[in-house]
């Protein structure tokens, strides 16, 4: 799709998501900045558009470095975060610094220098573990992290200051996102991209739980989309938009299907579920196709084969 902004920040622009957005909008003519301390993103994933952009590794945390690049921007995409459920278990004040502070600090940076609009990243941890399927946006929140907490506490202030001030934000809740260039080395990234590395080098995964719970995986393409549309409808600001697939895969099933296609029989092993997972999650993305005219591209068969592929030549050349 066509972009009718021609400036744009990205926050988290080297990390998994990031990286996919920043090249769609180089692609589409933008000029670029790319905030990014590195802890969790790696320049390498923005080795294609390098030369292409403005690249700054800083915190969102720090207000000086944020008004020096975010001024002149007409969007500001928020991708910067810790996203670890388990490490907002584990550190939850410095998560709470990182995750709702440094949103604020995004926040009134825009507002300060200009900015028309800002399209954060959400989650579908907000939703808690409640029964009710498909998750709507207008359902009571149920946050079971400080992850989730923290991630719903910046839709609030996102809504605050579009209300208060008049900064068009808008909201995406990410349900599973997967693809090329998520990071497999930590026991918390998605299982889709640990299960490849396994399956690829043979090993045995491990499933937390029975393996019977059910996520919603959609393609970071897809995910990318959702960006710019929110970024460009005139519908979009003030909302929040669920950003799903609207298809449920059973963990199980998830193994089955990566271990067939890279040809692996090993079979996994359980261990106990972790703390702030939830069961069942499916997403309803009536909203956003209905006023962002979304619409997921990439169906899970063919987001594993183009994932499968590039864990490939990502293990040879190591």
């Amino acid at each position: 799709m066509a972009v009718t902004f021609r400036k744009a920040m990205v926050t988290g622009g080297a990390g998994f998501i990031g990286s996919h957005l920043v090249e769609k909008l180089v692609l589409e003519g933008c000029t670029v900045a790319v905030l990014d301390n590195l802890t969790g993103g790696h320049l390498i994933n923005l080795d294609s558009v390098m030369e292409d952009i403005t690249f700054v590794q800083g915190d969102i945390e720090d207000e000086q470095v944020l008004a020096d690049h975010i001024r002149g921007c007409d969007v500001v995409f928020h991708q910067a975060a810790i996203v670890s459920v388990a490490k907002t278990v584990d550190q939850p004040v410095f998560s709470t610094q990182v995750n709702d502070l440094g949103t604020i600090k995004v926040l009134e940076a825009a507002r300060r220098n200009g900015v028309r609009r800002v399209v954060l990243a959400s989650s579908s941890a907000v939703y808690g573990d409640t029964s009710q399927l498909p998750k709507i946006e207008s359902m009571v929140p149920a946050p079971l992290s400080p992850y989730a907490i923290q991630k719903l506490t910046n839709e609030y202030y996102a809504q605050l200051y579009y209300r208060l001030y008049g900064l068009e934000t808008v909201c995406l809740r990410y349900f599973n996102v997967y693809g090329p260039r998520q990071d497999p080395s930590s026991t918390y990234s998605g299982v889709i991209s640990i299960f490849m590395t396994r399956a690829i080098n043979g090993e045995q995964p491990v499933i937390y739980g029975d393996g019977r719970q059910t996520r919603d995986f959609v393609y970071v393409r897809d995910v990318v989309q959702a960006n710019l549309l929110a970024a460009d409808h005139d519908a979009a600001p003030g909302r929040i938009f669920n950003v799903g697939n609207s298809q449920s895969v059973e963990i199980n099933m998830l193994w089955r299907m990566i271990a067939d296609a890279a040809g692996c029989d090993r079979k996994p092993a359980y261990q106990d579920k972790r703390d702030g997972d939830i069961v069942h999650s499916l997403a309803s993305i009536q909203r956003a196709k209905d006023l962002l005219a979304f619409q997921p591209m990439v169906n899970m068969q063919a987001g594993i084969r183009e994932t499968l592929a590039w864990y490939r030549k990502s293990i040879r050349a190591e």
